[in-house]
Formats: structure tokens, sequence, C-alpha cells
């Protein structure tokens, strides 16, 4: 956060609320913010510290070159090759063939009018810097892969997720906190060697530590114990969080998709509804393990096409235009987008039969619009010609 200085997008996106019973939504350096306003708990869950043991075709487009007089950053940085499971060439991070779609200047300006809605700078002069450098941080520690070590099976992980995302809401973090928690997750799974006994351990310790980067107010140690039940001692999860962090080398930092998705719908003009459906398919992204692969601009990117695809609003001349600006910062290939697109579409899907219920549950209450008891949700896939679904 300190890169970016972007806040909690719960407040930002409380669209239902009045201006007068909005919080200041800017978190100050000075961690001088007022307590964050507690609200009601959401859902209800029973046995909260038990844990459940369950038994391209196109290539990425790269960046063409831009004069200096167009006021455009080059932010590409060169990778190291590797190995994915979409099969594409490493990206250069930059903004291309924008040119061609749109004058240079627009995209900036409303990259500057969309923070100063969402109170995400003082100045709009840092506006472009901000974003050049989301743009940058994003790829730090790829995942190569989004195979699990062998002890560990994506039911396993979703589960603790889910888990995971019910305490979140019970401790009424920021989202920024969630999606923190989750991406430390799955890189202190893949670098420790930690039992299955003590995953749930690590869950908590990654939520921990994330709330200590991205929160004002923190729960005490023995009470985190408390949420496991006391499976866990206070010495326990002190040892593991050092081990976590010397496994990290103390390296926190993360620019979640959350934020180029609070970005795109503030410049595409975006209705209430379809930024809390975006929400809601953007954090069923969290308990797809095959999404760790994905830049999470291409992550914010597939679930708000996504969402314009299942509510299907009418459109007008200016929400087209601002759409094909907010579109135009999904750098990447159609491919990849539709493949996320299947994925979130799927989970989706049976988000309200699985054992994993707890996003659907927080995106089913009038606060959000009811957005994940949507009817076309259940026919999502059938849009994208996924094969292999119940009816």
């Amino acid at each position: 956060m300190a890169q970016t200085g972007f806040c909690d997008s719960r407040p930002l996106l409380d669209l239902h609320k009045k201006a007068e019973d909005k919080r200041v939504p800017l978190r100050t350096w000075a961690n001088a913010c007022p307590p964050k306003e507690r609200r009601a708990q959401v859902e209800e869950f029973t046995s909260m510290g038990t844990f459940l043991n369950p038994d391209q075709d196109h290539r990425w487009v790269h960046g063409l070159h831009i004069p200096a007089g167009d006021g455009f950053m080059d932010y590409s940085i060169p990778i190291a090759p590797r190995s994915s499971d979409c099969g594409e060439e490493p990206l250069l991070w930059r903004i291309s063939g924008l040119q061609h779609m749109l004058v240079p200047g627009l995209l900036r300006h409303e990259m500057e009018l969309a923070m100063s809605r969402l109170g995400l700078i003082y100045d709009r002069t840092y506006a472009w810097d901000i974003f050049t450098n989301m743009m940058r941080s994003q790829i730090q520690h790829p995942f190569a892969s989004a195979e699990l070590p062998g002890a560990y099976s994506e039911k396993t992980l979703a589960i603790l997720i889910d888990w995971l995302i019910q305490v979140h809401e019970v401790l009424h973090f920021s989202e920024e906190t969630l999606y923190l928690t989750v991406y430390l997750l799955n890189r202190a799974v893949r670098l420790l060697n930690v039992s299955i006994s003590n995953l749930q351990l690590l869950g908590v310790v990654c939520l921990f530590l994330a709330g200590k980067k991205e929160e004002c107010l923190l729960p005490e140690v023995s009470e985190l114990c408390h949420l496991m039940e006391n499976t866990y001692t206070p010495h326990q999860l002190l040892r593991m969080e050092r081990r976590v962090l010397c496994g990290l080398k103390f390296e926190l930092s993360y620019i979640p998709p959350l934020h180029f998705l609070l970005l795109s719908t503030s410049i595409a003009r975006c209705s209430d509804q379809m930024v809390w459906m975006a929400r809601y398919l953007l954090e069923l992204s969290l308990l797809k393990a095959q999404c760790v692969v994905y830049q999470p601009i291409h992550l914010a990117g597939a679930a708000l096409q996504l969402a314009r695809c299942v509510l299907q609003e009418p459109p007008t001349p200016e929400g087209e235009t601002a759409w094909c600006i907010s579109s135009s910062i999904f750098v990447g290939s159609e491919a990849t987008l539709l493949a996320i697109m299947r994925i979130l579409a799927q989970a989706a899907a049976r988000a309200p039969i699985g054992n994993t219920r707890a996003s659907f549950l927080k995106f089913s209450t009038k606060e959000t619009l009811h957005v994940s008891k949507h009817m076309a949700l259940m026919t999502a896939p059938c849009l994208l010609k996924v094969p292999g679904l119940p009816n």
C-alpha cells in the first residue's frame, strides 16, 4: 500500500451509503485515520475454528515504440523466459498500441479523474506515475506454474481460503488484506515445507502479516489462536510468522487485482450492480488455483468483462466510449482473458452448491445487491461455451 497510496476499497464502493455516512477514504501515511467503522457481521457461520481436511494461440502483445512526445512512460521490464500453464511468452509491460485506439493523453486524463473520484490521490500530477508503478510491481514474484506441492490439493487449499474469507469478514478487515493474504499463502505453500497439519496455522499467519501491512487495528495473537479453537499456541503462531517472513525474504508487497478493477470500473462509469458483480467474480478467483499464473490486471479485466456479459446492460454511446477507454488498460491476449472468464464462470455456477460458499454468502446480501444470486450466473458458462457443467 505504501507503493500505490491506495486505500480501503470497502468504503470506496459502498455506493448505497449517503455521502455524509462515508468515512474519509484516504488512509493517511501516519496511520492517523480513525478506527474502522464496525458493521454487523454479514453471515454467521459455525465451527469457524475447525479447518476441514478433505479427502493459444495468441501471443502477448509486445509494446510498440512510443515517441517521447506522446506523454507515455515506458514501464517495460524484461522477464526471464519461464514455462507456464498459459503457454504464452512473457509480457513486456508497457501500454501497447494505445495510439491506435485513442488520443494518448485521453487515458492519462481519465486515470487522473478516476483516482480523484475514488479519493486515491491528493494531487492528480502523480496519477500516471502511480499507475505506472502498479504495472511494474504486479510482475514481481510471478508463479511459474499453478501446480501445488505434492502434500496439498486444490480442494484443501480452497477450503482453507474459504475459511479465511469468513475470518476476514468477522475481523472487518479491508478487501486489500484478503487479496494480500491469499497471495502470501500461495507463495508460502510453494516455498516452505509446511505439513498439512500446520496448514491452517500458515493461513492465519498470512492473514496476520497482511493485516500488519494493511490495517490500522489488529487482533491479539491470543484472539487468532482462539479462532483456531486453540489448536495452536501463541508461541507456535509467532514461530510460524518468523518462518514465513524469512522464507519470503520479507517481500510482502503486492498489487491486488482489486485495484485495477476499481480504476477500470470508475473509468468505464459502471453501474452499482456491475461493480458488485465484478467484485464477486474477482473474489471467486481466489479459490481457483489455476488463477495464480495470471497477472492481476488480467484477472480484473476478465472479471469485469464477464460481469458485463452476464448483466447485459443496455448500451449507450457514452457508456461504450467509456468502456473502450477502460478496456484499453488490459494488456494481453483475448485468449488469456477468455480462459480466465471460463474459470470464473464455472466457479460462479457452482458456488451456490459447493463446499466453499463464503464468497457466495458474502455477496448475497442487500448491501451487495444480491449479485451472487443473479440467475444469469447459472447460465454464464453457456455464454462462454464451457462444456461439462451440470444443468
